[in-house]
């Protein structure tokens, strides 16, 4: 390995871990501020990602894409069930392509770890874990399809979503940051 190899090396490293800190706080910011995360932010943040990543070689670029589709595919079953937003899903995609597979499922744990204490608090301070435990049955065994009519934690039987208006949410966009940044800095 030349000096020029591992100089390059290190500089891309080095690009990687601010992109990826930069990224992480404006998504979590931009979560908490106005309950989105932008295309342009997730978007660009795989393309950063994956293209980082090219400099490293062939390797590296396809570990990228395999840890954004493991991602993407993992996050998509919680969307489709109305229990996680588009923007989350795509950050999540995008996140993937930074950690790589190996890197990604410490930063998962960190993240559902983080997501389900900021999931509790809120429950607890709008005195709603009772009807959230009943939904959360009902979602699971609906599978968001919105409909069961064997449940009785609810009485219309119809599980809530993100879409549903009075909906508690949380922004997810802060778990998946900080499962991002363990991920990236204590996963390898």
């Amino acid at each position: 390995m030349t000096a020029w190899t591992v100089g390059s090396t290190a500089t891309v490293h080095g690009l990687m871990t601010a992109t990826l800190v930069a990224a992480a706080v404006a998504a979590a910011w931009g979560d908490v501020r106005h309950r989105r995360i932008p295309n342009v932010l997730t978007v660009g943040a795989l393309v950063a990602a994956l293209g980082l990543r090219s400099f490293l070689g062939l390797g590296e670029l396809a570990s990228g894409l395999e840890g954004a589709a493991l991602a993407f595919g993992l996050s998509l079953v919680f969307f489709l069930m109305g229990g996680m937003g588009g923007g989350d899903v795509k950050w999540l995609a995008a996140v993937g392509a930074f950690l790589g597979p190996q890197r990604l499922w410490p930063g998962l744990f960190v993240m559902a770890l983080t997501g389900g204490v900021m999931a509790v608090w809120v429950l607890v301070r709008r005195n709603a874990l009772p009807e959230t435990a009943a939904n959360l049955h009902t979602m699971f065994l609906t599978f968001g399809r919105k409909s069961f009519s064997g449940w009785k934690g609810r009485e219309s039987g119809v599980a809530l979503t993100l879409e549903t208006p009075g909906a508690i949410t949380v922004p997810y966009g802060i778990a998946i940051s900080v499962g991002a940044l363990a991920g990236w800095f204590l996963g390898g």
